[in-house]
This record gives structure tokens, C-alpha cells and sequence, in this order.
């Protein structure tokens, strides 16, 4: 089994869509999309991942099925840092996380105090819940870290959502904390992330990353990437 988790285009935030960049981006993901056979769509009910999907399922005459867990990991905390308002969970200084071991850990992560008062493995846990029993629908059932191949099989799924959102999917599939991935990867707006089963003994299964953001539809077309979900590579420069 194949799956590919896609971010939305170039988000504008405030109208909840695309800017003109983001749409560029979505017409040149469906055309790398359409070569490819894919068994099911699924998609977040945020406009600018239907948005985005909306390129690729026109041109196939395909429609996408909404998940309300494919909606950004949108849980807001009381950052170390911040004193006067509540932050998205998954953004803080890399001074304030990296000195908590915790956060390194897949079972330890949600310990720290901010996330425990915002109930965060809460919502965590509904999103792979969710997640796993699309998984069963596949055939792959969870059982610890691995998955029980019930009905082994070649199927490619792809989930149109959020980098907040897909690097939750990608901590469970890999058994690391989002921490990490969220501070520590990107997955520029039209990434596409792959994710792969691999069955070495019958009947178990795991999954495994082929490729972490991939932005070739983009490169293919000199459209270069958003800067979207990055920061400034040094302190006084714009990007």
C-alpha cells in the first residue's frame, strides 16, 4: 500500500484558499497526480486543501472524500514564550523544546505542561484513531508498533492536508514524536510525502518514507518553492 500525504498550496490564510502562487502550485501537483492510479482521495474541510485538491479531481472526474481528522492539528497552547495570547501547538522557539528530553520521545511528548493543559494527546489520539481505522479499511491493522496485513496490497490513497496534520500521521506510522518532525522537517506547500508498506515476513507489516516533501512537480515547471512553513535561514535576512 502507497500513501501519499500532500500539503495544501500557498496558503491565503484570511480567505482560507490559495493566493495566485498557491493555485500555480496546485495545477502543476495535478498534473504529476494524474499520471498515477490512485485508488481514493481523501481530503481536510479546509478550503485551501480542497482548494488544492480541486485541480486534480476536475480533471479526473473524481471527487474526494472530506475527513474532519484531516483538518490542521489546530490545538492552541500557552507557549514558554509567549505571555499575552495562545500559539498553535506545534510552533515553539527551538531554544525553549530542545531542552526538554521528553519531547524527543514518542510516549513522552505529550507530558510536558503546556500540552497537558490544552489536552493535547487528546486530539492527537482522535487523528490516528481515525487514521488507523482508515488503515483497517485497507486491510492494515495496528498492533503495537506494526501492522497486521489482513489483505496485503498495491492500493496509492492520497490525503490532501496540512504539515501540521501530516507530520501527526507520519510520528504514528514511524513511532517518533511530532516534535521532531515538526521542527526538524518541511513539507513546502504541494509537497507530496510518500509512504510505503513493506511486508519482509508474512502478515506484518510496516510503513516506511520513500520521500519527505517533494516539491520535483514544481522544479519541473522553474515554479520555485513558497516560503511558506519555513524561517529565515539567518536572523537579519527576508528568507
Amino acid at each position: 500500500m502507497k500513501i501519499l500525504i500532500i500539503r495544501h498550496g500557498d496558503p491565503d490564510y484570511a480567505a482560507d484558499s490559495l493566493t495566485e502562487k498557491g493555485w500555480r502550485e496546485a495545477e502543476y501537483l495535478s498534473e504529476r497526480l494524474m499520471k498515477l492510479d490512485i485508488k481514493e482521495f481523501y481530503v481536510s474541510p479546509l478550503g485551501r486543501a480542497k482548494d488544492t485538491a480541486s485541480c486534480t479531481l476536475k480533471k479526473l472526474h473524481r471527487t474526494a472524500i472530506e475527513c474532519e481528522w484531516l483538518r490542521e492539528f489546530s490545538v492552541y497552547i500557552n507557549r514558554p514564550d509567549v505571555k499575552d495570547r495562545k500559539t498553535i501547538s506545534w510552533d515553539w522557539l527551538p531554544q525553549d523544546w530542545t531542552t526538554d528530553e521528553r519531547l524527543y520521545l514518542y510516549d513522552k511528548w505529550y507530558e510536558v505542561q503546556p500540552f497537558q493543559e490544552a489536552n493535547v494527546k487528546q486530539e492527537y489520539d482522535w487523528i490516528i484513531s481515525n487514521f488507523d481505522a482508515l488503515l483497517s479499511e485497507y486491510g492494515y491493522v495496528r498492533e503495537g508498533h506494526l501492522y497486521r496485513a489482513e489483505k496485503p496490497n498495491s492500493d496509492t490513497i492520497v490525503l490532501f492536508c496540512h504539515f501540521g496534520l501530516g507530520s501527526v500521521l507520519l510520528s504514528h506510522l514511524m513511532s517518533i514524536s511530532p516534535m521532531v518532525l515538526w521542527h526538524n522537517t518541511c513539507m513546502s506547500p504541494t509537497a507530496v510525502t510518500t509512504v510505503v508498506t513493506e511486508e519482509r515476513k508474512k502478515g506484518i507489516a510496516s510503513f516506511r518514507v520513500l520521500s519527505l516533501g517533494d516539491i520535483s512537480h514544481l522544479y519541473a515547471k522553474e515554479e520555485p518553492p513558497a516560503f511558506a512553513a519555513r524561517f529565515c535561514e539567518t536572523f537579519e535576512s527576508e528568507v
